[in-house]
């Protein structure tokens, strides 16, 4: 009986709490059309792919040899030639103005040099103030040059009479679950992820403090309720209105950016269940500390997101950090389900391969739940 009277206690309050979410409009925009909306900007923006680099060609030689190798250049997706150069002043100046990034430069008597068998250099230069553009650049140019000294020397071998060169070694390349390396299929799991991080504590870390502003708190205290009561009546509401946010985002992350979904969505549905018992337990926490509504949202922000960004290993990886910081990451429960959401949507795999993020994330509810639930005082301040 006294399980019956506590069911029903929690969803009178659950039931109180989404009549106030509908009457308040602008917590329907927070909690259903702000997740689109950063959705929509982060995969938008963000984006890893490094092609169509411009670069400026400084061409001393104008020989047909030396036109062949620039080519090579422009005749692929990750170049284009921005312009083409007379001195070096001209190449320092583009990449100061931020124009182009790279500059490339063939020395004169490059086709003679070549012809009497001697070892010619070609000077690549590489704006390194962005070292993730800077660095990918770097291999693009070295896997042309390295197919244009194999085909000189394939044609070299031919005019000498010799034909039907066999590489001893034939590597072929297979890419598994991105076979395109298309960076939003890495970009968008996370960014759902964080959003919905975000988004989960951020609606409710104005839950206990509205109600300790507009002076509800007392009258609530006056109710035979008790603390867990209040605990899971809160957080009930707020988990489903996640729940839905989920489905919004992964929809729209399928249907919108082409997103694969390999897995069972009933699987990451019930393990991102978790992790929102987990954050939305995390914003009443905050909002039982906080009292202020202001407070609660500043702090909402500032623990879940940049965390989520920095220490969940989605953008930094988490092993060349310092080994201090590679312990705080286990607390960050967006570092588990960002695994669970690349492995079901990207790999295809099942809860069978999950089962240690589904362990820590497990974990980080129940805790986060308790320390949530010792936090919360139906008292009034003395």
């Amino acid at each position: 009986m006294k399980i019956l009277h506590s069911v029903t206690r929690i969803l009178a309050i659950a039931e109180k709490e989404w009549i106030q979410v509908r009457r308040d409009g602008r917590s329907l925009i927070l909690s259903i059309l702000l997740p689109v909306l950063l959705l929509m900007l982060f995969a938008y923006a963000l984006n890893m792919d490094v092609k169509r680099v411009s670069i400026a060609v400084y061409d001393q030689d104008k020989s047909a040899l030396s036109r062949d190798l620039l080519e090579s250049f422009s005749n692929t997706e990750y170049f284009r030639v921005h312009s083409y150069v007379g001195d070096y002043r001209e190449i320092d100046d583009l990449i100061d103005q931020g124009t182009v990034i790279m500059g490339i430069v063939v020395p004169r008597n490059f086709e003679s040099m070549y012809t009497s068998g001697k070892h010619v250099s070609v000077q690549v230069l590489i704006d390194g103030s962005d070292s993730t553009s800077a660095t990918v650049a770097a291999g693009y140019v070295k896997s042309i040059l390295f197919s244009f000294n194999r085909d000189l020397r394939i044609r070299d071998l031919n005019r000498a009479g010799i034909s039907g060169i066999v590489a001893p070694v034939d590597v072929r390349s297979r890419v598994w679950y991105n076979e395109e390396l298309q960076s939003k299929n890495f970009i968008v799991p996370g960014i759902i992820v964080i959003v919905m991080a975000i988004i989960s504590a951020l609606i409710t870390s104005l839950t206990i403090s509205r109600e300790w502003e507009r002076g509800t708190m007392e009258t609530l205290i006056t109710t035979p309720v008790r603390k867990y009561e209040v605990f899971f009546g809160k957080l009930v509401p707020y988990v489903l209105i996640a729940l839905f946010d989920l489905i919004i985002t992964v929809s729209l992350g399928y249907f919108v950016f082409n997103v694969p979904l390999r897995g069972s969505f009933i699987e990451l549905y019930l393990i991102a269940l978790l992790f929102l018992i987990g954050t939305s337990s995390l914003g009443i926490m905050i909002s039982s500390a906080t009292r202020s509504q202001v407070l609660s949202v500043q702090a909402a922000i500032i623990i879940t997101y940049l965390p989520s960004i920095i220490l969940s290993g989605y953008i930094f990886p988490v092993k060349n950090m310092p080994g201090i910081v590679q312990i705080i990451t286990y607390l960050v429960p967006a570092k588990y389900l960002i695994v669970v959401m690349k492995g079901i949507a990207l790999k295809g795999i099942g809860t069978s391969l999950l089962w240690t993020q589904i362990v820590f994330l497990t974990l980080y509810a129940i805790v986060v739940g308790a320390i949530s639930l010792k936090k919360l005082s139906l008292k009034l301040p003395e």
